[in-house]
C-alpha cells in the first residue's frame, strides 16, 4: 500500500500556527484574502476556539504545508440528546486539487462526528460551484433548501 503524500491533522490549542495556514487556504482558495486576513483571532482566542468542544479544524499538510482545510461547527440538538456537524468552510489549495485531500478531511470529520455521537454531518453548497456539488453529491445525499441571511437588529 502506498503511503498518502499528505497527512491529515485535527487542530488542538497549541496549533495556531497551523490555523493561521488554513486561513491563508481558505483566503486564496475563496478569492477573499481580505475576509480572511485583515482582522485574525488573536493566539488568546484561536487557543479557547481550538480547546473547546463546538469548533472542529482539520486541516491537510503536505511536504510541512497546509494544503487544505476544514471548519466545522458541532451544534448540539435541543429536541433530542444528540448532536449534528455542519462543514462551515471546506477548501484546498489550487495546485493540490483533484488529490482526494477534500474527501481525506470529510473523512477524518466523520470519525470525530462518530465518536462525538453526532447523528449527520451537513453542509451547504453554492449554486454554480460545481466541484464542491460533485464531492458532496459523491459523499451524501442531497436535500435541496433555501437559505436566507438575517441582519442583526
Amino acid at each position: 500500500m502506498t503511503a498518502s503524500p499528505f497527512q491529515i491533522r485535527t487542530l488542538g490549542p497549541d496549533d495556531t500556527g497551523l490555523f493561521d495556514d488554513m486561513l491563508n487556504v481558505f483566503g486564496e482558495a475563496f478569492d477573499d484574502i481580505e475576509a480572511y486576513g485583515r482582522a485574525r483571532p488573536s493566539a488568546g482566542y484561536l487557543k479557547r476556539l481550538l480547546g473547546g468542544d463546538q469548533f472542529i479544524a482539520v486541516v491537510a499538510v503536505k511536504e510541512g504545508r497546509v494544503v487544505g482545510g476544514l471548519a466545522a461547527y458541532e451544534l448540539l440538538k435541543f429536541e433530542q440528546e444528540r448532536s449534528e456537524i455542519y462543514i462551515y468552510d471546506l477548501a484546498v489549495a489550487a495546485p493540490q486539487r483533484r488529490q482526494g485531500i477534500a474527501t481525506a478531511l470529510i473523512e477524518e470529520l466523520k470519525h470525530i462526528a462518530a465518536a462525538r455521537g453526532a447523528y449527520v454531518i451537513f453542509v451547504q453548497a453554492d449554486h454554480g460551484d460545481d466541484p464542491a456539488i460533485a464531492l458532496y453529491t459523491k459523499l451524501g445525499t442531497r436535500e435541496d433548501v433555501l437559505h436566507f441571511d438575517i441582519s442583526p437588529a
